[in-house]
């Protein structure tokens, strides 16, 4: 009792479960999301620097979208979902869509 982790859910090993991670990537992709609408909703009127930075949250989105799906997919299969790391935005941006 009151140890401090009340609500946190471990897996059969006792560690914390690792979907934990995953929820933060989805909030990180959900406020790059917001800025990125808030830009669209106003996209006649960008200045320079606005453009560019939504060309930048357009980057940053497919690096972090990789990123749950390698750890998803490692999960799925057995892997160890930590494992995953976030591909520099060269190697994302040349996937074909």
């Amino acid at each position: 009792m009151g140890d401090g982790k009340k609500g946190r859910k471990k897996d059969k090993k006792g560690k914390k479960g690792k979907k934990g991670k995953d929820a933060k990537v989805l909030r990180r992709i959900e406020k790059l999301v917001a800025e990125e609408h808030a830009l669209y909703e106003k996209e006649a009127g960008l200045a320079d620097d606005e453009r560019a930075r939504l060309d930048d949250l357009q980057v940053q989105l497919d690096r972090c979208w990789d990123l749950l799906r390698q750890r998803r997919a490692r999960r799925e299969f057995g892997n160890d979902p930590d494992r995953a790391r976030a591909r520099d935005a060269e190697t994302v941006e040349s996937y074909e869509q």
